[in-house]
């Protein structure tokens, strides 16, 4: 008896979910968020790809925030907190030339190290548009990119994807920090002659 009861109703949960299917898509949506997206804002479609394509990479320590409250996020054991450019007290660009700075020559940076770097200024860059934050972390993290875009053509392998290249991300970078000291806006465009 008790078992013909529990049959029926394990029968009636299967129709109702027969009835009413998740398509695998929802369902992996809803469950696979990476952790860095906090907030319900909807992402444009380039930064959830982004999301999506750190998710793996990026770990969360929800016990330590950074800034506007977002967790403090890591990549290959560099934390953003460790080079968060807001408790600085310089601006975003003068930050990033200081603290993301190569060395000569250019091809024997340690490439991986500037990788997570940008990594951890993504994920966080993502957190912060998940809540509707201020997004003056688009600066430092443009110039980290094109620093990679120096170190990779320096090393002989410059970046296929247009978007990527140290030209493209030049403009990303000044378009971004528009409102830099213009001295610190002529540094970044005469490193951009230095790919070697």
């Amino acid at each position: 008896m008790h078992s013909a009861l529990l049959v029926a109703t394990f029968l009636s949960v299967l129709d109702i979910a027969l009835a009413n299917p998740i398509r695998m898509e929802e369902f992996q949506l809803r469950q696979a968020q990476p952790c860095f997206i906090v907030g319900k804002v909807a992402l444009p479609q380039e930064t959830q790809d982004a999301a999506n394509f750190l998710a793996s990479d990026i770990t969360c320590n929800a016990k330590k925030t950074t800034i506007s409250g977002v967790p403090d996020v890591s990549s290959g054991g560099i934390s953003f907190s460790s080079i968060d450019f807001a408790t600085s007290g310089q601006s975003p660009l003068e930050f990033a030339l200081e603290k993301f700075a190569t060395t000569s020559p250019l091809a024997e940076n340690d490439l991986a190290k500037f990788q997570n770097e940008a990594n951890v200024y993504t994920a966080t860059e993502v957190a912060l548009r998940s809540i509707g934050g201020n997004l003056a972390v688009k600066a430092p993290k443009f110039f980290i990119n094109f620093q990679i875009a120096r170190i990779q053509t320096a090393q002989g392998n410059p970046p296929t994807d247009p978007s990527q290249t140290v030209e493209h991300l030049l403009g990303k970078v000044t378009k971004n920090a528009s409102k830099a000291d213009q001295k610190f806006l002529d540094q970044i465009t005469n490193l951009s002659k230095v790919l070697s």
